[in-house]
């Protein structure tokens, strides 16, 4: 007796969702630039926990310490600063806005410990000759009396410390690891904030225009075309004068004002192509408002476009707000920007330290941009269905 047949079952249905993620994990490349990002952020989001240096703005500065190479290690003296701050350390405060020193630090070449004195030799810079010795009580190095044991012991682990800055200085003496670090802050905030007015802004623009066509696309195809001759440095500048304002807010608002156009153009030519298929025909039949038909069943459609576009912006905003900082026209001194602290390296090229002050930040702007970059790839082809699907 012959054998019945085996039966297959059907392969359960997916959601395109899932095609979508398959995609981009077996995309290699988008991995890495989605790992780095999401380290980037990391970064950015611990903010003034993570650095070396948590001084506002990381710009604890030690002029002696100025232009030395990565690696370089210093002894400081740590003595109470002379305003000291009386209100109690806040976690959340250190977190946005850094922690102010209390202390008043100076690098020293060498101390030695005599009863209740200690002997501090001056640090010898690169340039200048070192001074005499200095004799400093215990109690005034603690910023308290008390037995001279317990001040030597104090002295010894709290007030004079080896500090090594990893990355060097700058011609400032700031520590350049902290302000490299927290530049991700500025740079992914920046893009961030520029990402989210464009697609607001070319969202709106864009759906008006595709869907109400006639003389209204007529005319915000217009005012597309005027916005996109405009280099975008240019309009960043023109909004500046106009919000008689330069710094890092109004860098953000600046430079998501000049994205806005490829969203509204991508928008507009998905909308054209969309409105007339058959499911909003049949919500104009039902009596849905426009508005309601936009947003609810026309914008969904186009989430895969859009969240392409918008990794792209990121990256753009990211370099325009590197060359507007460079030449001085976005965030201002001392924040910061990786696009200042190549300004500030560019300064002083022809020297070690020059080399290594534009180096490193152009380096992290390379590193951040190519992420993205690799990141919207990957995002176009997981969303194409003609994309290979591997095993």
């Amino acid at each position: 007796m012959a054998a019945a047949p085996a039966s297959f079952a059907p392969p359960a249905a997916r959601p395109p969702g899932y095609y979508v993620r398959r995609r981009l994990l077996q995309n290699k490349p988008a991995m890495l630039g989605l790992g780095f990002i999401v380290l980037c952020t990391l970064v950015a989001v611990l903010g003034y926990w993570v650095l070396p240096d948590n001084s506002p703005d990381a710009n604890n500065s030690l002029v002696q310490l100025q232009k030395e190479p990565p690696g370089f290690s210093a002894t400081i003296l740590r003595r109470p600063a002379p305003q000291e701050a009386t209100a109690p350390d806040n976690i959340w405060r250190t977190w946005w806005q850094g922690r102010e020193s209390r202390f008043s630090e100076s690098p020293i070449g060498g101390y030695q410990l005599a009863g209740d004195s200690v002997l501090i030799r001056p640090y010898r810079n690169h340039s200048a000759l070192a001074d005499a010795p200095q004799r400093y009580s215990l109690a005034q190095v603690a910023g308290h009396a008390g037995p001279v044991a317990a001040l030597r012991q104090e002295v010894e682990q709290d007030r004079i410390i080896r500090r090594t800055y990893w990355l060097g200085t700058d011609k400032a003496g700031r520590d350049t690891l902290s302000r490299l670090l927290l530049g991700t802050r500025i740079s992914l905030g920046i893009g961030f904030v520029a990402v989210l007015i464009s697609l607001a802004l070319g969202m709106l623009i864009g759906a008006v225009a595709g869907y109400v066509g006639g003389w209204v696309d007529s005319l915000l195809m217009g005012l597309m075309t005027v916005v996109w001759s405009i280099p975008g440095i240019m309009l960043v500048i023109a909004i500046s004068l106009a919000l008689d304002s330069k710094g890092v807010w109004t860098s953000f608002v600046a430079v998501g004002l000049t994205m806005w156009v490829d969203v509204a153009r991508v928008v507009r030519g998905q909308m054209l192509s969309l409105r007339e298929k058959t499911f909003v025909e049949a919500g104009r039949v039902l009596g849905l408002p426009q508005s309601r038909l936009i947003a609810r069943h026309l914008l969904p459609n186009m989430t895969g476009p859009l969240i392409v576009i918008a990794t792209s912006n990121f990256a753009a905003a990211i370099l325009l707000e590197a060359g507007l900082s460079f030449l001085g026209l976005g965030v201002q001194p001392p924040a910061p920007s990786w696009g200042l602290m190549v300004n500030e390296g560019f300064q002083l090229l022809g020297t070690e330290a020059g080399l290594w002050l534009t180096l490193l930040p152009g380096l992290a702007i390379s590193l951040l941009v190519l992420s993205f970059n690799l990141l919207g790839n990957g995002l176009r082809d997981a969303y194409d269905p003609k994309t290979p699907l591997g095993a």
